[in-house]
């Protein structure tokens, strides 16, 4: 079991149980997955970008990515339905939690002038999300062989009901929020 999900079901849980008032332990608010985006608008000019990309998400999450395609024309961006501009990738389970602790614990303290996490990106139902600036701040991707930097974007589904539940949960998994709830650079 990974140190994080041990952590959830024998410190956190019986916390949570003690501050909302849960009767069950199944009414704990858990981690349900977490969603990594990449999306490179300049891969419908050069494809050898989003191999790239595919490859370094792949080395970030521990699992092959999904190549993710446009839906729609759009002529301004010269995009056509199909083209391939970016990957994603899902976690659950184990994976999920690996993921969560290395990005709390090596890669967010990684970040240059790093204050904190906002605590506004939550999306009402106790979901939260962040960017992420550049992909070398995981110590999976070698700075040395980077071609060109990316961001990407961490969508973390919890089963909260509510934003505090959600906010809760993930402050005692160890999310670094900051403390005046303003937007860090991250």
């Amino acid at each position: 079991m990974v140190r994080l999900e041990q952590k959830y079901h024998e410190e956190i849980v019986p916390a949570m149980m003690a501050d909302f008032a849960y009767r069950n332990r199944h009414q704990v608010p858990r981690l349900k997955n977490v969603s990594i985006n990449v999306c490179i608008g300049e891969a419908v000019q050069n494809a050898k970008l989003l191999d790239t990309a595919v490859a370094e998400l792949g080395a970030i999450s521990g699992q092959r990515p999904v190549v993710t395609r446009a839906r729609k024309d759009i002529s301004n961006f010269k995009l056509r339905r199909g083209n391939p501009i970016g990957c994603m990738v899902t976690l659950r389970r184990t994976r999920m939690y690996e993921f969560l602790d290395r990005l709390i614990q090596v890669a967010l303290p990684q970040v240059r002038d790093f204050k904190g996490l906002s605590d506004r990106s939550f999306d009402g139902c106790g979901n939260y999300s962040l960017g992420i600036r550049e992909q070398i701040i995981f110590p999976e991707v070698r700075p040395d062989s980077v071609e060109r930097l990316h961001g990407l974007t961490v969508s973390i589904v919890t089963t909260a009901a509510t934003d505090e539940e959600g906010r809760a949960l993930l402050r005692r998994l160890g999310m670094p929020f900051a403390a005046d709830g303003s937007r860090t650079s991250g």
